[in-house]
């Protein structure tokens, strides 16, 4: 495919539906690991560490969302703290860019990136249908957002990378 994606910071998200399709975004987050391990399943590794236009690798991609499932549990904590703000993420992305998860096989950063997932949906299944309506205000969109908009936005998220990696696959093979 050659359309070109938005940005993930050029971005602007609307939240403003008020049916509960939480389920719906939980079934997401669960299946991305698996969409990841079917995508990467028979990817040469001197495709997985390739960079394009100096934008990160396919393992980096990986690596990435696993550096972010921290701040995504940290903010749906905020959230249910009734914290007026969630959490300020690190735009630069220090920690992906210092990680060199291009040294990591990409067995292992599936494992890891499944492991932590898995956590993560464990915990937003022990949500209550309270819980999944509370917000506080994202601070780089300037918007508020409920537990449900949160995790809409980490499978938006998700969806971003994987588009991503798809562009590298074909670009390279």
């Amino acid at each position: 495919m050659s359309i070109q994606q938005t940005k993930w910071f050029d971005r602007k998200f609307e939240f403003s539906g008020e049916q509960n399709v939480f389920p719906s975004i939980v079934e997401r987050l669960r299946g991305t690991p698996a969409r990841l391990e079917e995508k990467l399943r028979r990817v040469p590794e001197n495709v997985l560490t390739a960079k394009l236009e100096s934008t990160w690798s396919i393992k980096e991609n990986v690596g990435h969302l696993i550096d972010l499932e921290s701040l995504w549990m940290g903010r749906l904590e905020d959230i249910l703290n009734k914290e007026p703000f969630l959490r300020v993420a690190d735009l630069s992305n220090t920690k992906t860019h210092e990680a060199n998860h291009n040294a990591t096989s990409i067995e292992d950063l599936l494992e890891i990136f499944r492991s932590i997932r898995q956590t993560t949906v464990g915990r937003l299944e022990l949500l209550s249908e309270k819980e999944i309506y509370l917000s506080a205000l994202h601070p780089r969109l300037k918007t508020p957002m409920r537990v449900m908009d949160h995790f809409l936005f980490v499978a938006e998220h998700d969806d971003h990378h994987l588009v991503t990696i798809t562009k590298i696959i074909q670009t390279l093979s």
